[in-house]
């Protein structure tokens, strides 16, 4: 029986990084990046104003108070978006928008409210005061957002194998960068297989149940930014597994679940083996025992457990770390953190990933309990769960107390 590390191993040195494409920002949320990104200019490109009020040369205003305001004539006005026409002078105010270029020889802004003109006033296009009383003295750089300030120009931004977020497209717009540099998604052909298997809108009739595994794998590839290809579902035919397993061969992985154990209508090997290899493992963890890997022509294929537990965590141990793989991803694994059983939990010796239900204690500590049946084909266990608890090789009882690591669903927790 291979161990869970031994399986993975052996399955992951078939998988390489997908090549790069370029997509339009617009569509790069989500994506991982293929290549580090390095800042082509400042940000900002130039020194301006954080706050509407007055540019200033702080020597200028060093005496101003409250009760002792200076007064300066207003040589302009620069509202975002313009360019200051020419140098503040010594002795004078600019009008300043917020965002707007600091002109050359300001090195201070006094914000409105510091000053005698009423902020209702101060808008664009509204009249320009001939002089503007100082209330506050401020030092230099006060108000000011310097060159370069959020980034400079040469510097990494982001680091390939990068899940690109919200906060990283806001960051390439501001440098400019129309069209990113992506790993392709990975294609997922996946294909259910059973006579006892009716399609989720089909009326459900007797000896036969609904196909669980099909839609929840093709969520499981989305989740991870692949393409999900559903196949639909195969009789227990080797024809009609051949004739599916042949549309999907451009696929960049294909999944099939039920077929891999010993059972006599079990005819996924013999469909695979047509144009492949395919591998019949018993493999040291539960749920899911039987997994098969190999190709279908060139193409890497997983026959996963037909009970829809089985299938999703063995997903989750063994094909979701190709699929981040083919993605370049920088980090391809579940979070993790150290749980403590509160309540005794049983194994059989296998590596076991139980499905728990996570609780903050008053001390900060996490404590899992069991979401109840641990059946393989209980997908409520799954649907209640917070986490894979993993309860190593050998250890069969589980007492309270007990600290071990746990998969995380929910990272708020």
């Amino acid at each position: 029986m291979y161990s869970v590390d031994e399986a993975l191993g052996h399955i992951l040195s078939h998988f390489e990084r997908l090549p790069t494409e370029h997509v339009p920002l617009e569509e790069a949320f989500g994506r991982i990046l293929a290549q580090a990104i390095h800042a082509a200019h400042d940000l900002p490109p130039f020194p301006n104003s954080a706050l509407d009020g007055y540019a200033v040369r702080a020597a200028d205003v060093a005496a101003a108070s409250a009760e002792s305001p200076v007064r300066l004539p207003i040589s302009g006005d620069i509202p975002a978006g313009s360019f200051p026409q020419a140098p503040l002078q010594a002795g004078t105010a600019m009008r300043i928008m917020t965002g707007a270029p600091l002109p050359e020889g300001a090195d201070a802004v006094v914000p409105v409210e510091q000053t005698d003109d009423a902020p209702n006033r101060f808008a664009l296009n509204s009249p320009l005061p001939q002089s503007v009383l100082i209330r506050a003295a401020v030092s230099a750089g006060n108000g000011v957002r310097p060159v370069g300030e959020d980034v400079t120009a040469g510097a990494l931004v982001l680091e390939a194998g990068r899940r690109l977020r919200a906060a990283d497209i806001g960051i390439l717009a501001g440098l400019g960068v129309a069209r990113v540099p992506v790993v392709r998604r990975p294609v997922v052909a996946i294909l259910s297989t059973g006579d006892e298997l009716l399609p989720p809108h089909a009326l459900l009739v007797k000896g036969k149940i609904h196909d669980v595994n099909g839609v929840a794998l093709c969520a499981c590839v989305q989740e991870l930014g692949g393409v999900p290809r559903f196949l639909g579902i195969a009789p227990d035919s080797v024809e009609a597994v051949y004739s599916r397993l042949e549309a999907a061969a451009d696929s960049d992985v294909i999944l099939s679940t039920a077929g891999v154990s010993v059972g006599a209508l079990d005819v996924v090997k013999e469909a695979v083996t047509r144009r492949g290899t395919l591998g019949l493992w018993r493999v040291n963890i539960r749920p899911g025992k039987p997994l098969a890997f190999g190709k279908f022509g060139n193409t890497p294929f997983f026959g996963l457990p037909g009970n829809p537990v089985s299938a999703l965590v063995t997903f989750d141990v063994f094909v979701r770390p190709a699929l981040l793989k083919l993605l370049g991803a920088a980090h391809a694994d579940l979070p993790q953190a150290i749980a403590e059983v509160a309540e005794p939990m049983h194994s059989d010796g296998r590596r076991t990933y139980a499905r728990v239900k996570l609780r903050r204690a008053a001390d900060g500590q996490l404590l899992a309990f069991s979401t109840g049946t641990q059946s393989s084909g209980a997908i409520s266990s799954l649907v209640n769960a917070d986490g894979l608890l993993i309860i190593p090789e050998g250890m069969t009882e589980v007492p309270i107390g007990t600290r071990l690591p746990v998969r995380l669903f929910d990272q708020t927790l």
